[in-house]
């Protein structure tokens, strides 16, 4: 713990600017974190009082290869990036977890009664009561109460992981606060997960927690999601000129919950003919052979979803591997791969019951029509709304920036950062 008023003073001095920049990762975030931090210890005191906090942070995450591949025990490439969410934590008195976000009421969890409530499915008490629950199973309990003042820049909604991003956080103040941050990341992303599926009631794989805990560019193989194998990707974008950005389409994700639900399902019932529960279980040249029996039970568009999956589940490993020999062009040309396969096999960039709102195919038929050799850009993320990414030459940032604000509106373009960092306590 750190004297409140030690460190607001330690931070107005600049003291720390060197540890957020390495945080950040651009010079240019410094002053506004920097502030950001302060403002954040001083809303802690207003709510709460004490004399000592701790800060922990954690980002968001974008999905770099692998779109729908972990849900069938596949291989994905994902990043986090330097947006995240902070919170200003100290203890309480009264066994209990008490957490108030920036814009949101004060919601207070009983540490004396940690089990599943159907009366919190779908709300964020839910999250936290599970995150707690889920490590105290592990042996990691919460030992006396804690509370936290939470402010995020994730972008909601805009297929960065904001609640991956939240339930990260709440086991990072877990492990920092009792035990010495020696609960491993990918242990605290399963959690997580756990939380989301069994407290919150939202079935998800595991590929955003994952990437929101461990940090940095990273590939995962979920063949046995029990034990994922996490691998580092050591890159630097900037040394080859290109920048990350995420184009927020402002689509609605209202009544999408079956459009996402039948992507898994369709091909869970393709795996299911060959008697196995996911695709990972099936050799491609087998389905290959009995795609007419496929087609009959499962129908063509499982058909299609499952081909998607085949070729997306060796691509994402052959994009980890192209960056790690550093053969930036041969990443490139597999990502616009990625891109045309969700377009074409997928088939998540929009949803049949509104053909009229197509943000996402938009997204990606303007980027196309004006980068030309300036970039690449594929679907981000679940699909059907929301995002997509693209790869933009350097010298190029600013025109594509100007170009896809103007459809999509003022700040719709993002230019991220991969941060290096997952779940840290920064102070």
């Amino acid at each position: 713990m750190k004297k409140k008023k030690l460190l607001l003073e330690e931070l107005a001095q600049g003291a720390h600017d060197g540890w957020l920049q390495d945080i950040y990762v651009d010079q240019s975030m410094t002053a506004a974190q920097r502030e950001r931090y302060i403002k954040a210890v001083n809303h802690y005191g207003e709510l709460f009082g004490g004399e000592e906090v701790e800060i922990y942070s954690t980002p968001g995450r974008s999905e770099v290869g692998g779109n729908h591949t972990d849900h069938q025990h596949g291989r994905v490439l994902a990043t986090s990036v330097n947006l995240d969410a902070i919170a200003v934590v100290g203890f309480n008195e009264e066994n209990c977890i008490r957490i108030l976000s920036e814009g949101y009421g004060m919601i207070t969890v009983d540490l004396a009664d940690l089990s599943m409530r159907e009366s919190e499915k779908e709300t964020t008490a839910a999250l936290i009561r599970g995150v707690a629950a889920g490590l105290e199973r592990l042996g990691f309990a919460t030992r006396q109460g804690f509370n936290a003042y939470v402010t995020s820049n994730v972008l909601i909604g805009a297929g960065l992981s904001s609640s991956a991003a939240f339930e990260v956080l709440v086991g990072t103040i877990i492990s920092g606060l009792f035990h010495e941050m020696k609960i491993d990341p990918v242990e605290i992303a399963k959690v997580a997960q756990y939380a989301e599926n069994e407290y919150f009631g939202k079935p998800c794989g595991l590929m955003d927690q994952t990437a929101c805990s461990v940090g940095g560019l990273i590939g995962i193989d979920f063949r046995d999601p029990k034990v994922p194998v996490v691998e580092k990707v050591s890159v630097d974008f900037d040394s080859y000129h290109y920048s990350l950005c995420i184009v927020d389409t402002k689509g609605s994700h209202s009544d999408l919950t079956d459009d996402y639900a039948q992507i898994p399902a369709e091909m869970k019932a393709a795996a299911a003919c060959f008697g196995k529960n996911v695709l990972r279980e099936v050799g491609r040249d087998e389905f290959m052979k009995k795609i007419p029996e496929v087609r009959k039970k499962a129908g063509d568009r499982a058909v299609l979803r499952s081909l998607h999956f085949f070729a997306e589940n060796e691509r994402a490993a052959a994009e980890a591997k192209a960056l790690s020999e550093d053969r930036f062009g041969d990443f490139l040309g597999l990502v616009k791969e990625s891109g045309a396969s969700s377009f074409q096999f997928l088939q998540n960039v929009y949803t049949n019951k509104n053909v009229q709102e197509q943000g996402v195919s938009l997204g990606v038929a303007v980027s196309e029509s004006i980068l030309g050799e300036n970039g690449v850009c594929r679907v981000h993320g679940g699909g059907f709304a929301g995002t997509i990414q693209a790869f933009v030459k350097n010298s190029f940032v600013e025109e594509y920036r100007k170009v896809l604000d103007g459809v999509f509106g003022e700040d719709s373009c993002h230019v991220l950062k991969v941060r290096p960092y997952g779940g840290i306590r920064v102070f």
